[in-house]
């Protein structure tokens, strides 16, 4: 079986065995993909440093019949500087969840991917408060998914955060993080993104509990 080369970003790992790892990987052009990381948990297995989440990078793949076979990756970046980034990795841990909630293997996932991108180096920048980072990231991953709409009109809403919702869901991705809400406006935008979320997945994510738990 021919290898295929892939660029993403690793969602998820999980031990297997006593030296290998399972990978959860959102590419681009496959989608959400299984790999199998045999010899990654081995003192200096060149795959040690890349099988971990956070890490974005080209991941040559084999195809088997039920996950792919890692063979190579040639990282982009790690993202380390996030463990000491408190409570930021728990954001970042929920980014990746929540992304992975959203996609699934064979479509197309470039913009997720971007996503994911930007905003962990948003996270590591600290120039956006991290509640608020989060209520634009799940509306923006919700648009990405067609499960978002703006309101028509603002009605009893404040009106900078009806056009922040607009904004939200169709601006470039380099310019998600480029805009700021006064206080109530904040308020508005996060109630009808947090309605639209509750509407749209259908269970806690691990991720969230343990971010809700480092909060208090």
């Amino acid at each position: 079986m021919d290898a295929m080369e892939l660029t993403g970003v690793v969602l998820l790992t999980q031990p297997v065995g006593e030296y290998d790892k399972r990978l959860v990987i959102l590419t681009r052009e496959m989608g959400k993909i299984t790999a199998f990381a045999h010899g990654a948990r081995r003192a200096g297995n060149p795959l040690m440093a890349a099988c971990n989440p956070f890490v974005f990078g080209t991941f040559e793949v084999v195809q088997g019949r039920n996950a792919y076979t890692l063979r190579k990756v040639n990282a982009a970046n790690y993202f380390t500087e996030l463990a000491a980034a408190q409570p930021g990795v728990y954001y970042g841990f929920y980014f990746l969840e929540l992304a992975s909630y959203f996609s699934a293997e064979g479509m197309e996932a470039s913009e997720m991917v971007n996503l994911l991108y930007i905003s962990l180096r948003a996270i590591l920048k600290g120039a956006v408060p991290l509640p608020f980072m989060r209520k634009v990231y799940e509306c923006r991953i919700m648009a990405e998914n067609g499960v978002f709409a703006p309101p028509e009109e603002a009605g009893k809403m404040d009106p900078d955060a009806w056009y922040a919702l607009r904004f939200t869901a169709g601006c470039k991705v380099a310019e998600l993080y480029s805009f700021r809400l006064k206080e109530e406006a904040e308020a508005d935008y996060g109630r009808y993104v947090k309605q639209m979320l509750g509407k749209t997945v259908d269970r806690k994510l691990m991720s969230e509990d343990l971010l809700d738990m480092m909060l208090l």
